[in-house]
């Protein structure tokens, strides 16, 4: 078995509106409470972490599984939402929404299009973080998947 260690190193000077500073390998940035949410709004917040977290964990696992089953994609973007809820004080992450466009080679058959929309479901449960997070907040899909045309 192989073990990865990750370390993040956090400095908070004050109290909940101060700004604090974290660096984690190649992740060095200020962090405070969100403006909407009556902080400071300098650097990156915990919400922000976990989506981006999230997403970059399912995109980079889409492009790998596209990789090794040899779908060749013209292009592969996606944005991402994170749904908050806050009912009597209590802030609870509910839900992300991950919307990938995944553009694939102009020669793509469609029986290979169709492997393609399958490994963009099954790289969701594939994800570490998603598979972290199951269970606490829900993870949705809306996808769209294109052949790009000959020029």
């Amino acid at each position: 078995m192989t073990m990865h260690h990750f370390h993040l190193t956090a400095s908070w000077p004050g109290g909940r509106n101060d700004i604090g500073t974290i660096q984690s390998g190649n992740l060095q940035t200020e962090i405070s409470i969100p403006t909407d949410m009556e902080g400071p709004g300098i650097g990156t917040n915990p919400d922000e972490m976990l989506l981006g977290a999230a997403s970059t964990c399912y995109i980079i696992t889409l492009a790998a599984m596209l990789e090794r089953s040899s779908i060749k994609k013209a292009s592969l973007t996606m944005q991402s939402e994170a749904l908050v809820d806050v009912t009597k004080g209590v802030f609870t992450y509910k839900k992300i929404i991950h919307r990938p466009t995944l553009v694939l080679a102009p020669d793509t058959s469609e029986q290979v299009a169709e492997k393609a929309r399958k490994l963009v479901e099954k790289a969701e449960s594939s994800c570490m973080i998603s598979r972290a997070i199951k269970g606490n907040v829900a993870v949705e899909l809306d996808a769209t998947i294109s052949i790009t045309q000959q020029s």
